[in-house]
């Protein structure tokens, strides 16, 4: 078979005739030719196709284009380019926008740069002008000191005398009888800051004492333990007492006796200056056993005295010690109205022994006129009163003899009849009380006379005295007319007229006046005891041991909570509430007046009808207790810097206005067993202004959680422990409460912060009142003769419940220690009634009802759990509560208002800029 080209060249090119270099020319021509038409394609074939390209790209039809370079927008139409496109444009304009900005930032930089340094320049001139004002300020400080020094002398306190040191450069009266403070008693045993110490001798020390009456002796030592001014160091006392009667009849020590044995006692320094006798009458037939005995310089207290053993101004006119070891039964001492009662006046009464009657010396008017007063009156008395009686106009009854055998009497002095108990049912059924005076008219005073009186004041007749010669107990001290008819014996056939003329509104203020005197100063062993003393110490000029106040037993607590902001307590419009003090809270200045009382002052707190400082003993004569600077002061013309314009509701906003120029005030919050109710009850108080700090009174036995976590709302949260659970706990006079003011508020009570800064300013314009949001009022129940408590809205009130209120913290001094304990413990007893107790108390002393603001009717949180007054009984206790307050205070007390306060611009048109006074809509 023939071989073929190529199979011959993979021999070895030997075949076909043996030509084997024919074959290796064509295979180098074909490599050749091949590499020669690569080099042509790859080089002349651009260069012809760029050729070709530009040519046509140079045709006159454009858009017959095909290759030619084209316009970014042509090329933007490709889809898939568009994009891309929209894409630069827009970060094109953020970038030209950021710039924008960053040049207007740098702007901005260069001119805050500016302004921190002309702030910095600002600071820098501030604190030259303030470094300035402070030296300027020290400078006159300090020439301030200068001149008060230069004006007022230096004083030093008096110097004290001991027992041990003589007497004897110390000036003699000419007779005992002209014994007066100034001529009789030492004042420098007694300086004003001494605190009036008394020192009381033991009776059962020394002779006499086995002689005492035995009630009157055991009620004399219990209330000497229990008063503050007495102490058991002689050496530093004002006044030395001692008490020498009541004696019984059979032991009774001679005169000669008993004045040796006072002689003798171990500080009675020669002549008993500085020295008390207290010789106090429980019955009416009381002799005076001390008419016979020199009593040197010692003062005397006692019920009966006559004209040449009476010193003015320095003995005493005690009450009788009726109630010796009880206290008095306010539910048996009948109610102050009716006003007129069945007998329009009373008398019960025997003379044993009389002076030469004016009937039998046959003397005529004309023969009086003329200076010649017939020497006893009584005769006379009795025929006219008899007189007025048979003639029947007015229901009277008189009595001029005993049915039964009369009490033992002083000569010339109208004898008691009967037993008490049977006075007492006439002097109930009476309108007024006769008591005729002795008719020996050297006799000033008898026990006869003040039993008649403590009668007549304890149930509700007003007395009238006939004799004006006579001295009444504390007569110095106390404006009997206010409370007793004082007309002299020849007016006698004027009586009836007299007390005819009366009108029901003075009879009834008399009879209130009168059951003050009794409760404060007879119905008690220690109502006696302190007036007494407080007789002497208001004399001498010293001030009254301040009242004490209730000592906080604090539970420890964790606190850093931050608390959050209420939008129901935020939001407030428009209104700014005032600052919220960054300073440490402010207390109320203590009262600084006790040692500048003024004779106005001691005259006025007295004789005034009952008001806030007649309660008891230690009122009167201690004007103002512990922290209550503005209850009297606050009433001036005085407008202090900051204070407010009074025109435009800005300046009124910027400050807390009113006379007192700087002023806060203290939350007492009762809770019982509510935690999370009072968190956030404490939390919605979070940056209220003026707030001084929070006293929750805690109720329970049992303490709070360990792991509770108090809020933190800028002021202190004093949490107090309780003895008991009680509600009368909220009105305790916590050592704590450093200012005037207090917001009781319980711990579900719901207000807004501008509710609870505008009763605060109204509070402040009258401060001795309840100011406060829930109102309620009482009625009278005509088909059961009762009093009812009624909490429906109405157009007038005559309560203002404590649970959201303002008062002065004076009245829970009074509402502790001085209302009477029946009222205390029926709020016990009910769990209820605590701020009804706390309106009749207020409404009793100051004869004013209280001040409701705001429309609002009602300030429970919602959603918090039910309280005890959502309880079946809570309306039928308050029921009963009223009731049995009304027959304590004998009357009811309560007053109606249809008064409530809002802002001077509430709801006026005002332009924008002049409305920032409170609104409450």
């Amino acid at each position: 078979e023939p071989m073929t080209g190529y199979t011959m060249l993979r021999n070895g090119g030997v075949g076909n005739g043996g030509q084997p270099w024919v074959l290796r020319w064509s295979s180098r021509i074909r490599l050749t030719w091949l590499s020669f038409t690569l080099f042509i394609i790859l080089v002349f074939f651009p260069l012809i196709a760029h050729y070709y390209l530009t040519t046509i790209d140079d045709a006159d039809d454009a858009g017959k284009r095909i290759f030619g370079p084209r316009t970014g927008n042509e090329l933007c139409e490709v889809k898939h380019v568009q994009d891309l496109c929209r894409i630069r444009e827009s970060v094109s304009e953020e970038l030209l926008q950021l710039e924008a900005k960053r040049q207007e930032l740098n702007s901005e930089i260069a001119k805050l740069n500016l302004k921190i340094e002309a702030c910095k320049k600002s600071i820098e001139n501030a604190k030259q002008d303030l470094l300035q004002l402070k030296n300027v300020i020290s400078q006159t400080e300090h020439s301030y000191k200068e001149l008060m020094a230069q004006n007022q002398p230096k004083l030093s306190l008096p110097i004290r005398l001991l027992p041990d040191k003589d007497d004897a450069t110390f000036p003699l009266p000419k007779s005992n009888r002209n014994c007066r403070l100034h001529n009789c008693f030492d004042y420098s045993r007694c300086p004003l800051t001494s605190g009036f110490p008394v020192y009381v001798y033991n009776s059962d020390d020394y002779p006499f004492g086995s002689s005492l009456d035995p009630l009157i002796k055991q009620a004399f030592e219990a209330t000497v333990r229990n008063n503050v001014y007495v102490t058991e160091n002689a050496n530093i006392a004002c006044v030395y007492i001692v008490l020498a009667g009541e004696m019984q009849e059979p032991v009774m020590p001679k005169p000669t006796e008993l004045e040796q044995q006072l002689h003798s006692l171990p500080y009675w320094r020669t002549d008993g200056h500085n020295h008390l006798i207290i010789n106090l009458s429980r019955k009416s037939e009381t002799q005076n056993f001390l008419y016979n005995i020199s009593t040197g310089r010692a003062m005397v207290a006692q019920s009966t005295f006559y004209d040449a053993q009476y010193r003015p101004g320095f003995d005493i006119v005690v009450s009788p010690l009726v109630h010796a070891m009880s206290e008095p039964n306010f539910l048996e001492i009948p109610p102050q109205v009716p006003v007129k009662r069945k007998y329009l006046f009373s008398f019960q009464g025997e003379k044993i022994e009389s002076l030469r009657s004016s009937l039998q010396e046959v003397r005529s008017f004309e023969e009086e006129i003329e200076g010649n007063a017939p020497a006893d009156y009584d005769d006379r008395i009795i025929t006219t009163l008899k007189a007025v009686q048979d003639s029947k106009l007015d229901f009277v009854l008189v009595e001029f003899t005993c049915k039964n055998q009369p009490k033992a009497s002083l000569p010339t002095e109208w004898a008691l009849c009967g037993e008490r108990d049977d006075r007492l049912e006439l002097l109930k059924l009476s309108t007024f009380a006769l008591i005729i005076t002795p008719g020996d008219t050297r006799l000033v005073i008898s026990a006869g006379c003040t039993m008649r009186l403590f009668e007549a004041l304890e149930v509700g007749a007003i007395p009238v005295v006939l004799g004006e010669q006579v001295q009444l107990p504390y007569n110095d001290v106390i404006r009997w007319n206010e409370a007793a008819l004082i007309i002299p014996k020849p007016r006698i056939t004027e009586v009836h007229f007299l007390l005819r003329s009366i009108s029901d509104n003075d009879l009834l203020a008399m009879r209130r006046q009168g059951r003050f005197l009794w409760e404060t100063y007879f119905s008690t062993s220690d109502n006696v005891f302190s007036t007494v003393l407080a007789v002497i110490r208001t004399r001498i000029q010293i001030p009254a041991a301040p009242i004490r106040e209730e000592p906080a037993v604090e539970i420890p607590h964790r606190s850093g909570k931050a608390a959050g902001t209420d939008p129901n307590m935020a939001d407030n419009g428009d209104l700014d509430l005032g600052p919220v003090e960054t300073e440490p809270p402010y207390a109320s200045p203590k009262y600084l007046r006790n040692f500048t009382l003024t004779a106005m002052d001691i005259y006025r707190n007295w004789n005034s009808a009952p008001g806030p400082f007649h309660l008891f003993p230690y009122t009167p004569f201690d004007p103002v207790l512990p922290s209550e600077a503005k209850f009297l002061g606050s009433g001036t013309g005085f407008r202090p810097i900051g204070g407010g314009a009074g025109g435009s509701g800005k300046e009124f906003q910027a400050a807390l206005g009113g006379n007192v120029p700087r002023e806060q005030f203290t939350v007492v919050m009762l809770t019982y067993e509510r935690e999370e109710v009072l968190m956030n009850s404490l939390e919605r108080l979070n940056g209220l202004p003026y707030l001084n700090k929070v006293v929750v009174v805690w109720n329970s036995p049992k303490l709070p959680s360990e792991d509770l976590l108090w809020p933190d709302i800028g002021v202190p949260i004093m949490v107090v422990r309780t003895e008991k659970n009680s509600l009368n706990n909220r009105f305790l006079p916590w050592d704590e409460i450093e200012t005037e003011a207090i917001l009781s508020i319980d711990d579900d009570a719901h207000l807004r912060h501008d509710e609870i800064m505008f009763g605060f300013r109204v509070w402040r314009e009258a401060r001795d009142r309840i100011v406060g949001f829930p109102g309620r009022y009482h009625a009278w129940d005509i088909p059961h003769q009762s009093w009812l408590y009624n909490s429906n809205y109405s157009c007038e009130l005559s309560m203002v419940l404590t649970g959201a209120a303002f008062f002065h913290k004076y009245y829970a001094y009074l509402y502790s220690y001085v209302m009477p304990q029946a009222i205390r413990d029926m709020v016990d007893e009910y769990i209820n009634c605590e701020d009804i107790a706390m309106n009749f108390l207020v409404s009793h002393l100051t004869r004013k009802p209280p001040i409701k603001v705001t429309s609002r009717w009602t300030f429970r949180c919602p959603g918090c759990p039910q309280a005890l007054s959502h309880d079946d009984s809570h309306f039928h206790e308050r029921h009963k509560c009223i009731n049995f307050f009304v027959r304590v205070y004998g009357y009811m007390p309560l007053l109606y208002t249809q008064f409530r306060v809002d802002s001077v611009l509430f709801k006026t048109r005002l332009p924008h800029d002049k409305t920032k006074c409170f609104k409450f809509i």
